[in-house]
């Protein structure tokens, strides 16, 4: 892995962990909370998907020039 594809995932892991631990400890246990943190972390996931398959794209692309 490349140092910055190890970034993002490490940012991806915290912000992960961050809600869980946010929607374990909420002392609102309401469905409010959790459909919130939910979509909030389905868009992240998303996001995520989107940069890493950038980054993949842009890491085919050092690899092909490199072979030529």
């Amino acid at each position: 892995m490349t140092k910055e594809t190890k970034i993002v995932a490490g940012i991806l892991a915290g912000a992960a962990l961050g809600a869980a631990v946010a929607l374990i400890l909420s002392s609102d246990k309401s469905d409010d909370v959790k459909d919130k943190l939910a979509d909030w972390f389905s868009d992240l996931l998303d996001a995520s998907k989107d940069k890493l398959a950038d980054a993949a794209d842009s890491v085919k692309d050092k690899i092909s020039k490199v072979r030529s």
